[in-house]
């Protein structure tokens, strides 16, 4: 790294040490000055270069895992990523005009997110675990914050597909963004409102389950947990 890493970081801004430390870092990975292969700093050398605590740092390298530019090797460290193509899978709201369309992608869930919950289960790291287990306390929170609810789903969503091991469920959920959220609860809300607790308290269960049997290792349980609460979003949805 330059001289210029070496300074400590702002910490009048308005963003969190660990949105901040990610920014250095992926800004320079995106410029090329951190080449695919290079090994990052190790964890105390960043805590040492930026002025933040160690909790920052590992919460900075988690999501730099999640946006697929680094990955870590226990007992070797932290490498940068080759990044990615330009051209990618996407599916835009637009492609997701009707009734039978949003049940379509649930679907389409169904089948790619119960099997990342049961590799999650066997291959998931402590780090991946607490950020599963911190999505589902912002989830849990939805009801005091509801605009935050869709944003706090979809990042269970996403972090259970993170904790698979496997960039490609990483990468499809990503690609697909807070609308495979997004929309379903649109279609919902002629039966159901975001204050409706009998409603939230089930969705939360439903998580709860998914991220208990992800804790304690069991893939059968996770790939079920998922499986049901997937198959629910789609009976709620289900007008037949």
């Amino acid at each position: 790294m330059t001289q210029e890493d070496a300074g400590k970081l702002d910490r009048d801004t308005g963003r969190s040490l660990a949105h901040e430390l990610v920014e250095r870092l992926k800004e320079r990975i995106l410029a090329g000055q951190m080449e695919p292969g290079q090994k990052l700093p190790t964890e105390a050398a960043l805590v040492e270069q930026f002025g933040v605590s160690r909790t920052v740092v590992r919460e900075a390298i988690s999501r730099l895992q999640a946006a697929g530019l680094v990955e870590t090797f226990q007992g070797r460290g932290t490498f940068v990523l080759a990044l990615p193509e330009a051209e990618r899978f996407e599916v835009g709201a637009d492609r997701v005009r009707s009734h039978r369309d949003v049940l379509d992608m649930i679907d389409f869930r169904i089948g790619v997110e119960s099997e990342a919950a049961a590799l999650a289960a066997t291959r998931r790291t402590d780090v991946q675990l607490k950020a599963i287990e911190r999505a589902l306390r912002d989830l849990g929170r939805a009801a005091e914050r509801p605009s935050h609810a869709v944003e706090a789903d979809y990042e269970f969503h996403l972090r259970v597909a993170t904790a698979s091991g496997n960039h490609f469920y990483r990468d499809l959920l990503a690609s697909l963004g807070p609308m495979m959220i997004m929309l379903p609860r649109t279609r919902l809300e002629a039966e159901y409102t975001v204050s409706d607790a009998t409603h939230l308290t089930r969705v939360s269960l439903e998580h709860e389950n998914i991220h208990l049997a992800i804790a304690r290792g069991d893939a059968e349980a996770a790939r079920a947990a998922m499986r049901l609460h997937l198959a629910n979003s789609r009976a709620r949805l289900q007008h037949d």
